[in-house]
């Protein structure tokens, strides 16, 4: 068995070292700042099965002008930092043609195939039980214009095996009586599974790891393969050599592959949302409000009323009238959403032009192997990334991950 570094206590991280403790590795975890909260902890709970659409596609194009106009939009620019991210724009709108829509949506849907599995395996390996619950998930629309748009991504979905059910307004009031206000139809996903709180599947991980003695809190800053070994140079000065080393660090990720002399183009979806431990509104299943890009989730912790886009650097302060514009949308479909009560949280989600994370070896050192830029999918895919990474490890790649490849941006 081999020693293993992996860089990045997140979701990804912490489910990837699991699995590879479980398999008899020697793992170690580096963390820079084991006290924040990652990404992972504030999304929406969803084990998000029917998300295999990405985000780039003829329809968001037409509709980014105008959203980006919007500071409060569903899809938003901090314009101080345009001309960091133009890069990733300008592939984004490259990745939104229809051939290049299909293929990615054809490779999430296979990663996604094993995912509800995977995750079943993670907790047998972490110890973890009664953390999900097969919910299902709904998805409205407020408009004729939101209700084509939602349809075409849904036949795409149901095009690679997406169980869906349209309903009219009054059937989806049927399952979710709050959604009081109007709207015109809505689609059911049956096959949605919520967990009890992201935060809480993170620290058991966590905790799995720790009993190993495997979680440093240390940043890694370069990595410096050898013939015989890779070093891994932390912040703190010292050199570790490791077998092998899985880069998981999100967006911060980018640094150490620069530092290796390789192309990637990542940058940070900011996502933000607010959290009711003591709500009045009693959600049965998430809610997405489709036209807006945002969605209402019931955790162990509270409603949770989160989602859209700002691309931004991840050390600008965050901007809470995002949180607040969304609880405003709400209400117009939850009137007794209430205003006060609810604790606000924004998070920087590490993402890709084309929606597919990157998931590989290292084309020039097969010893180094990536799994970053999930998205708004670091939760629903961790655990399949997990053992896709352990088969890398073992060097025993699957074929199906060369989509995923970092070659894509060389």
């Amino acid at each position: 068995m081999a020693t293993v570094a992996v860089v990045g206590g997140g979701i990804v991280g912490c489910a990837t070292a699991s699995w590879l403790i479980a398999e008899g590795h020697k793992v170690s975890v580096f963390e820079r700042a084991p006290e924040a909260r990652p990404a992972s902890t504030g999304n929406a709970g969803l084990i998000a099965l029917a998300e295999v659409s990405p985000l780039a596609r003829p329809g968001i194009i037409t509709k980014a002008p105008g959203w980006l106009l919007d500071p409060l939009g569903p899809l938003a620019v901090r314009l101080r930092d345009l001309p960091a991210l133009t890069p990733w724009l300008l592939r984004f709108v490259a990745s939104a043609r229809p051939e290049r829509v299909e293929a990615a949506a054809a490779a999430l849907s296979w990663l996604m195939s094993t995912a509800l599995a995977d995750h079943q395996e993670l907790a047998r390996r972490s110890g973890m039980s009664g953390h999900m619950r097969k919910t299902g998930a709904l998805y409205i629309t407020a408009s004729e214009s939101g209700y084509r748009a939602a349809r075409e991504e849904w036949d795409e979905r149901v095009r690679h095996g997406v169980p869906m059910q349209e309903l009219t307004a009054d059937e989806a009031r049927k399952l979710v009586p709050a959604l009081t206000g109007e709207f015109s139809k809505a689609f059911f996903a049956p096959e949605s599974w919520t967990v009890s709180s992201p935060l809480a599947i993170l620290e058991a991980l966590r905790r799995r790891i720790g009993d190993a003695d495997a979680f440093l809190k240390q940043e890694v800053i370069a990595l410096h393969p050898q013939s015989r070994e890779i070093s891994v140079m932390t912040g703190e000065g010292g050199d570790l050599p490791f077998d092998r080393v899985v880069i998981a660090g999100g967006v911060w990720s980018r640094t150490l592959v620069r530092g290796l002399g390789l192309k990637i183009c990542l940058e940070t979806e900011r996502g933000y949302n607010t959290t009711y431990p003591k709500s009045p509104i009693d959600l049965p299943m998430p809610v997405f409000f489709s036209d807006h890009g945002f969605i209402a989730s019931p955790l162990a912790v509270g409603l949770r009323v989160g989602g859209a886009v700002e691309m931004g650097s991840p050390e600008a302060p965050p901007n809470y009238k995002r949180a607040a514009a969304m609880r405003k949308v709400m209400r117009r479909y939850v009137p007794d959403l209430p205003e006060e009560g609810g604790v606000e949280w924004m998070g920087c989600r590490p993402s890709t032009p084309d929606s597919m994370p990157v998931i590989g070896r290292d084309p020039r050192d097969p010893r180094i192997v990536f799994a970053f830029g999930h998205g708004h999918l670091g939760l629903t895919l961790s655990a399949a990334t997990a053992r896709h990474v352990a088969a890398l490890i073992a060097g025993r790649p699957d074929p199906g991950l060369k989509p995923f490849g970092i070659e894509r941006f060389q």
